[in-house]
């Protein structure tokens, strides 16, 4: 794995694997980069893969049009005079997508893993999944998370780990490789994906993408997959849908799914590069 830095310094790129045609792979969070780290060295047998660590915050606030011209370059200096397969996970779905719909030669196809939500009525769904899923204990520990740890980067992280089991079905033992939390980043960004919903430039500009788009969703991910799909689906009807039944939000720790979503997704990659 080699590491390189860009807009002086502000977004790292890691890489892994020397041959073959190039993957990009978009970490979800927002402020939460690194996660993806598993799948990146899972195709790095085939794959020259490029893995952006997303910006943090810093003297101007962060918005997805700041994301999508930083996941631009990478796309354009990963893969110069061509187009990448662009994979994103979770908020990275979300991000890979409004990049495709402003630059429509810099991807050559999408896989949307995970997808977060574009409508109020998914995320209502999204957080009653979590409520019916959460133990007491772990209803108690969030409660008290504000009044026993004040750093909010290192409370985002406390966060995301007692919420693992709820996003999940049966994980096997594994590492959070996430490089660091950015609590203000993950605020800025997702409160301005949610104004472009409100202002209804989101999902309505997806109506760009013409390359192929394959939506994987676990069955357990809280995220409502067939409801996501469906809004989805007015705008990019040619969207593809596959479930994984027995996997939740991160198929690629989920004991009972894992090899069968690298199964598709290499199928996926391969249909397109070859």
């Amino acid at each position: 794995m080699d590491d390189t830095a860009s807009d002086g310094g502000s977004v790292t790129r890691r890489t892994y694997g020397s041959s073959g045609p190039v993957v990009v792979l978009v970490h979800g969070g927002p402020g939460a980069p690194g996660g993806l780290a598993p799948v990146c060295r899972e195709l790095a047998d085939q794959y020259r893969v490029c893995e952006p660590l997303q910006r943090l915050s810093g003297a101007e606030p962060l918005t997805v049009a700041r994301h999508v011209a930083d996941l631009r370059d990478t796309l354009a200096e990963s893969c110069p005079g061509g187009s990448a397969a662009l994979v994103g996970h979770s908020w990275g779905a979300m991000l890979a997508l409004a990049c495709a719909a402003e630059h429509a030669h810099v991807a050559s196809s999408l896989v949307l893993v995970g997808c977060g939500t574009f409508d109020a009525a998914s995320r209502t769904l999204l957080q009653s999944a979590i409520e019916r899923r959460l133990t007491p204990a772990v209803r108690a520990r969030l409660r008290e998370l504000p009044m026993s740890i004040s750093d909010p980067d290192v409370r985002l992280c406390v966060t995301g780990r007692l919420l693992e089991d709820a996003y999940s079905y049966d994980l096997e033992p594994h590492v959070d490789e996430t490089e660091y939390h950015d609590s203000r980043g993950h605020r800025e960004s997702w409160q301005d994906m949610l104004r472009l919903q409100r202002e209804e430039v989101y999902p309505a500009r997806f109506a760009r993408i013409e390359i192929p788009v394959l939506m994987v969703h676990g069955v357990q991910d809280p995220h409502p997959g067939r409801e996501i799909c469906a809004s989805l689906r007015t705008v990019i009807p040619h969207l593809e849908y596959v479930e994984l039944q027995r996997c939740g939000h991160y198929p690629w720790w989920e004991r009972q799914a894992k090899q069968e979503f690298f199964r598709i997704l290499r199928d996926w990659l391969g249909a397109g590069t070859a």
